[in-house]
């Protein structure tokens, strides 16, 4: 490896020897912090995905415990005929698509899981964002995966919402698919925002060169003054 000050090992000369390993302190301080806040942005994702699957699991609880069998308990209307508690049971997935069709159901939600698990891994210093949003559409994905092994392959749904001045309804779900809808807008906002602002920095790239050589230029001079002279070396 050359010395960036006179392109020769760093070893042949005492004060760029000095220099050297103190920059290479500086990198590893750096890269380290990156890991730590890596590993923090993890944590805040697993708390979601928790708190995803708990509060799923609990008001599907709720329901059943309330509202079963299905078949001979009246709606609970929440807010007038808009939004309404009506339990079903889904063999399908969200939003009641592929309906009895539990085994395809099951290996999307197990295919959604193992995309962002290894997305997450291969990315592990992604944005805060990110992480949180996956934490979302995992959470979800393994909640209605959790209701298939408990409940013998069906989904708890029973959120229903509908305009009936319009002739409107939406299919029944639950918290679980609510919280997929949410993290997939949400992925959608990020992506498309941030391509943009992207996109925006290439077209001003050249307009800005001059404030971004001198914000170096300044970074160059902390920097120098910083590392160790001759006298530090020979003291």
């Amino acid at each position: 490896m050359l010395c960036d000050l006179c392109q020769s090992s760093p070893f042949q000369n005492k004060v760029h020897r000095v220099q050297y390993l103190y920059l290479c302190y500086c990198k590893g301080e750096k890269i380290a912090l990156i890991v730590k806040r890596a590993r923090i942005y993890d944590v805040l994702a697993l708390l979601v995905v928790i708190v995803v699957i708990a509060l799923d699991q609990w008001t599907k609880a709720l329901v059943v415990a309330n509202l079963s069998p299905p078949e001979t308990r009246s709606p609970i209307p929440l807010i007038g005929d808009y939004l309404t508690i009506y339990y079903i049971q889904n063999s399908g997935a969200a939003f009641s698509l592929l309906a009895n069709n539990t085994v395809l159901a099951v290996l999307i939600g197990l295919a959604i899981c193992a995309i962002i698990y290894f997305y997450v891994r291969m990315f592990n210093t992604g944005p805060l964002a990110f992480k949180l949003i996956f934490g979302l559409i995992f959470g979800g994905a393994a909640g209605n995966l959790l209701d298939r092994a408990l409940r013998g392959g069906y989904v708890v749904d029973f959120i229903f919402f509908r305009i009936p001045q319009i002739g409107y309804h939406f299919a029944i779900f639950n918290l679980a698919d609510a919280s997929i809808s949410v993290g997939v807008f949400l992925l959608f906002l990020c992506i498309v925002f941030g391509g943009m602002r992207k996109t925006g920095g290439a077209t001003n790239k050249h307009s800005g060169k001059e404030d971004s050589v001198s914000k170096d230029m300044i970074q160059i001079d902390s920097s120098e003054s910083l590392r160790p002279t001759e006298q530090d070396v020979q003291s």
